[in-house]
């Protein structure tokens, strides 16, 4: 078992707690981090781009000149892709680039992100994030708390905390995410990440199956 403090919202140690070494004890694996990260990104992808092939250009159909005795290599119209304005050969057309890997191996890529958080100490537990109105001053001192003002944070929460939200909206280096939703992407991206007692439970439920 591994054991980590504990703090609370005023980056006071209140005790301590021993983290499964199925989720936070094991080896880094960057292949996997690869793996996951170009998934991700293309998944964001919009897929959307559209370039006009020769028949899709809106130019006349028309020889550009007669076939023989001009002393030029013979042509046919201006939409051939080598001439200018005419169409582009081989371009992208709209396509969805999204696609899955195996659940096993997207839940070993996040036990090892957890895992290299706990080996580089870049892994916080605090017993609960709590703000009576959504302030992003009162998340930016709890922040300036722990030293991490000026760095970039992903908290880690049990179910949706709306004030939490909002008030990390204004700030572009600290992210917030539900702990069944967490994802190597943002583990890398991220230098630091928080996270409550309460989603440890969630962790484990969702990444040790």
């Amino acid at each position: 078992m591994i054991q980590l403090p504990v703090y609370n919202q005023n980056a006071e140690k209140i005790g301590e707690i021993e983290l499964k070494e199925e989720l936070f004890g094991v080896e880094e694996r960057p292949d996997l981090f690869h793996t996951c990260v170009v998934m991700h990104l293309a998944n964001g992808r919009q897929g959307t781009h559209s370039t006009k092939r020769r028949s899709e250009v809106n130019r006349t159909g028309k020889k550009v000149w007669a076939q023989k005795g001009t002393g030029h290599a013979r042509q046919g119209d201006r939409k051939a892709p080598h001439w200018v304005g005419g169409g582009i050969a081989f371009g992208p057309k709209p396509r969805d680039y999204s696609y899955k890997i195996p659940k096993k191996m997207r839940r070993l890529a996040i036990r090892s992100a957890l895992s290299t958080k706990v080996k580089e100490n870049t892994l916080i537990l605090v017993d609960k994030i709590e703000l009576l109105q959504p302030k992003t001053k009162e998340l930016v001192n709890i922040l300036d708390r722990f030293g991490l003002k000026d760095s970039k944070v992903l908290m880690g929460i049990p179910k949706k905390d709306e004030n939490l939200k909002r008030a990390a909206m204004n700030l572009g280096k600290v992210k917030t995410m539900v702990a069944s939703c967490l994802n190597v992407y943002d583990l890398l991206k991220y230098d630091y990440l928080i996270l409550t007692v309460d989603a440890i439970p969630i962790l484990e439920e969702a990444f040790l199956k």
